[in-house]
């Protein structure tokens, strides 16, 4: 039986990263960062180990904005999303040349979820540039055909996004899929760097697929925190298209679903859990993710 990823230990030294780094963006004041992680700190002495890392992370992040009383990620979004316009840009040409065109924007998009501010600490505009030009020449661990095939049969295709400014090279893989069925996920709230309706707008989205939002604040796709709107899409869909980590942590134990994960594994659980080396590009369908931890159980 499949199962999704479970917090372990290795999470929560991840947790009080992020925390700190979000206090850090939002305010220099070293009071309150002490303060961010005091809450943090109690929060996690009552993790629950059998939720998935971002029903944890969702939490983290609740507390974070409750006391900085702001969205810490705003003008870091804001600049992502301006830079990876800028590169959709300058790579749509490579694309349109490319002798498979799919292939080469699925490397792209694949690459773009480098963007990810959760997973790591420092992401430069300088190095998100070298990764994402470097796409056409990685190799990617999954079926590319595969998910070609699973695209043009599917009537609908719900394409659930990660990240601002992953989701401007996003548009050059929804610009391959059948125009008119795709509809673009984003998340409900703000929560770390990932993408809303504001972001998905701002890059342009709105003009190839119709967008909606998931109703959460998870930096993943937890469907019991999820609208209802949200899950009858979740639910009619002939092809789900998760990009990221977040997602691929919270959806990998989901059964009946046809589902391509599409990601870079940032750390050695992820990596371990799929079976591939870190920072490379994944696509992997829901049915291959292997069950790597014991005792795991459904996100709530």
């Amino acid at each position: 039986m499949i199962r999704p990823m479970q917090t372990q230990l290795d999470c929560l030294p991840c947790f009080l990263r992020q925390a700190l780094d979000a206090a850090r963006q939002a305010s220099k004041d070293e009071d309150i960062h002490r303060a961010v992680l005091d809450q943090a700190c109690a929060a996690l002495r009552l993790v629950d180990a059998r939720r998935s890392p971002p029903a944890m992370a969702q939490q983290i992040h609740r507390i974070i904005r409750t006391m900085i009383g702001a969205d810490p990620y705003f003008g870091i979004k804001a600049r992502m999303n301006r830079l990876g316009v800028k590169l959709r840009e300058r790579l749509r040409s490579r694309v349109q040349a490319a002798a498979d065109p799919f292939a080469a924007a699925v490397r792209l998009a694949v690459a773009a979820n480098c963007i990810d501010f959760g997973a790591r600490s420092h992401v430069t505009a300088q190095g998100v540039t070298r990764f994402i030009e470097a796409a056409f020449d990685r190799p990617v661990h999954g079926s590319v055909k595969a998910l070609y095939r699973a695209a043009q049969r599917a009537r609908r295709i719900l394409y659930l996004a990660d990240n601002a400014g992953e989701i401007a090279l996003d548009r050059l893989l929804i610009e391959q899929l059948p125009r008119g069925r795709v509809t673009v996920a984003v998340r409900g709230h703000p929560v770390i760097n990932d993408a809303t309706l504001e972001d998905a707008r701002a890059v342009g989205l709105a003009e190839w697929a119709s967008l909606i939002d998931n109703g959460s604040d998870a930096p993943g796709t937890l469907l019991p925190d999820c609208s209802p709107s949200f899950r009858y899409a979740f639910a009619r869909a002939d092809l789900i298209i998760a990009k990221g980590q977040g997602n691929f942590e919270s959806l990998a134990g989901t059964r009946g679903r046809p589902i391509y994960f599409l990601l870079i594994p940032k750390c050695p659980l992820v990596a371990r859990h799929l079976r591939a080396p870190e920072d490379t590009l994944v696509i992997q369908a829901a049915a291959q993710c292997g069950r790597v931890f014991k005792g795991a159980t459904p996100s709530a």
